[in-house]
């Protein structure tokens, strides 16, 4: 047996009354009541005492019933040399109940103090005051000593099995406690990865719908700064005004998508790639053999293709797109590719937040695939690979 066994103390919640059921409680307190009714009866029944014996008696149950109170105050507590102090005390109550006269509560005394000492000492300490107490039982009982010797080992068997079960309903509690705080501990890491989606979503939609009326609102500003003559430039005024309108529309349509979408109601990805092309006059190719793609990898696709078109319109306007979907045995891929623009790429791109290709990267990453991007032949291109 481990040296730290003998010296350490029974698990705290084994000697508290932490989730101990209500059944159990009423059980202990009437053991605990017949034990004191017994000391009480044998006490004052016994012996005729009178006058000063009486008081004596008295006093020697009321230290015995305040004694063993402090013990499991101060064995909960875990401070040794008070339990044993403590214990010293029910030990001599119990043999003075003896040269009293009083052999019953003298043995109710005892028994008590050798099953209680298992259960709430040190091992290394129990052992020698259950030796004690159970020795001054059989010095006390010579009339029959195979009686006492067999309720000598009765005791001790019973109070350390009193003490594996206390142990055994701590080690329960402990489990449990450790449980409900890996609970807790799962919940908030939900909690928390649930506003990281939805601080995404939020990102990916106004992002894509607001940098592209900034844009807008940007060739505009600059128009109207170097026209000299407002009526002939008119219509581009009132083009760029109506894309803007049209990007607010698509924003709020973006919105209560991405509000479905956390809902868990979407459209096909491919239906909505189709209209996203249709919407950006990029060009659309499908490969591989159309398939339902998990909501979280369909999600990736759709917010990675907005803010890499929202890229092409700030970087390279007037650029030519091509959009490919592919799906894969076990994942689904994603390129958008520019040929370059012929716009002024200049104040434009500084429309943005400068965030949206880590965030892409982070959205595929979140989810065991990958995310490339970077200058290819005559433009740009970002290619996505997610598990689906």
């Amino acid at each position: 047996m481990p040296l730290n066994s003998w010296t350490s103390w029974p698990l705290r919640e084994s000697l508290s009354r932490e989730d101990i059921s209500g059944a159990r409680m009423w059980i202990r307190r009437a053991v605990r009541l017949v034990m004191v009714a017994a000391l009480v009866w044998t006490t004052l029944a016994g012996p005729s005492f009178t006058g000063w014996g009486l008081m004596a008696a008295g006093a020697g149950m009321v230290i015995t019933v305040v004694a063993f109170h402090a013990f499991y105050r101060t064995t909960l507590a875990r401070r040794l040399w008070p339990s044993i102090g403590l214990f010293a005390v029910l030990d001599a109550a119990a043999s003075g109940f003896a040269l009293g006269g009083v052999r019953a509560a003298a043995t109710v005394l005892w028994c008590a103090c050798a099953v209680t000492a298992m259960a709430r000492l040190p091992l290394g300490v129990a052992l020698p005051c259950t030796a004690a107490t159970l020795g001054a039982y059989a010095a006390a009982n010579t009339g029959n000593w195979m009686a006492t010797a067999a309720t000598t080992v009765g005791l001790a068997l019973a109070g350390y099995v009193v003490r594996l079960d206390a142990e055994a309903r701590g080690n329960t509690q402990r489990l449990l406690a450790q449980e409900r705080a890996a609970r807790k501990a799962e919940a908030e890491s939900a909690a928390l990865a649930e506003r990281g989606r939805i601080a995404r979503e939020i990102h990916d939609v106004l992002a894509h719908s607001l940098s592209a009326q900034l844009v807008h609102l940007e060739a505009a500003r600059l128009l109207i700064r170097r026209s000299t003559d407002l009526e002939v430039d008119r219509d581009q005024l009132l083009e760029r005004v109506a894309a803007c309108r049209g990007m607010a529309r698509e924003g709020l349509e973006g919105t209560r998508e991405a509000l479905s979408a956390l809902r868990g109601e979407m459209i096909p990805v491919e239906d909505f790639l189709r209209r996203l092309a249709a919407t950006e006059g990029a060009q659309l190719h499908v490969a591989g053999e159309a398939r339902t793609v998990p909501a979280e990898a369909g999600l990736a696709v759709r917010r990675v293709a907005q803010e890499a078109l929202t890229n092409v319109r700030k970087d390279a306007p007037g650029a030519q797109v091509s959009v490919r979907l592919e799906y894969g045995t076990d994942d689904v891929g994603l390129e958008v590719r520019d040929f370059g623009g012929r716009g002024m790429p200049g104040e434009l791109a500084r429309s943005g937040s400068g965030y949206g290709l880590p965030g892409m990267r982070e959205r595929a990453e979140l989810l065991g695939g990958t995310l490339e991007s970077g200058p290819d032949g005559k433009g740009f291109v970002v290619r996505l690979w997610v598990p689906a």
